[in-house]
This record gives C-alpha cells, sequence and structure tokens, in this order.
C-alpha cells in the first residue's frame, strides 16, 4: 500500500467524519423541533459535542488532500474545478469557524436569535460540503 493510497483512506474517513456531522445535526435540529424551547436549547447543547467529530474531519481532510493535491500544483490552472474546490474548502473552514463561535455563544447566553443563525448556517454548510464532494469528482474524474 503507498502513501497516497494511505492519505486517500484519511481523506475519506475524514469526509464521513466531516459531512456525517452535518448529516447529524439536521436530525438533531428535527428532533429539538418537537420538543419544548428550553428543553430543545438543553438538548442541542448537549449534541454540540459532535462538533469535534466535525473538526477532526476537516482537519484530517485537509491534511490528506493537501497531501494528494501536491503533484497538481503546477497544473491548477488548467483544473478549474480543483480550484473551484480548494476555494470552497476555505469558504468551509470560515464557516465551519462561524458556526463554531455561534454555537458557543447559543449555548452560553440561550439567545433564540443565534441559535436561528444556526438553523441557517448549518445547512448552507452542508452545501458547500456537498458541493466540494461533487468538485472533486469532477476534477479527477
Amino acid at each position: 500500500m503507498s502513501i497516497k493510497d494511505i492519505m486517500l483512506i484519511v481523506h475519506f474517513i475524514g469526509l464521513a467524519m466531516g459531512v456525517g456531522t452535518s448529516i447529524a445535526f439536521i436530525f438533531i435540529g428535527m428532533a429539538a423541533s418537537k420538543m419544548e424551547p428550553q428543553d430543545a436549547m438543553k438538548f442541542q447543547g448537549n449534541a454540540f459535542i459532535l462538533s469535534r467529530m466535525g473538526h477532526i474531519g476537516i482537519t484530517l481532510l485537509v491534511l490528506s488532500g493537501g497531501y494528494m493535491v501536491s503533484e497538481y500544483w503546477d497544473q491548477m490552472g488548467e483544473m478549474p474545478a480543483l480550484m473551484a474546490k480548494l476555494t470552497l474548502v476555505l469558504v468551509l473552514i470560515v464557516l465551519i469557524i462561524v458556526v463554531t463561535r455561534t454555537a458557543k455563544k447559543a449555548k452560553a447566553t440561550g439567545d433564540p436569535a443565534l441559535v436561528r443563525r444556526l438553523k441557517t448556517l448549518g445547512p448552507i454548510s452542508m452545501l458547500v460540503g456537498l458541493t466540494i464532494i461533487v468538485l472533486a469528482v469532477a476534477s479527477f474524474h
């Protein structure tokens, strides 16, 4: 097994962890929507520990992806889908930082406006993640 194979495996594990976290939060939000507001806030606050899995996933993705894409640096100008993918990875990292900070504030303050912001940012983050996957397939197909 080559180092490239190992990095691809690590990349897929990171993908499962990162996208899996987004999907889990959608289902957690659906469950919370059926609860009383106070219970929902506590439930979502307790479930926020899942974000650690997402952070580990994106870290694995960036590290393994950086290694795997290094052989394409000289061809980057001829690979617009790869350039778009890398740009969206940066956007996703910013979104993750914003979501994490917003969630911590929401948990600490109980501010419903922050919870609403999370309900908007979560699906946007997931859409960006799924777009990254599509562009990855388009880049290397």
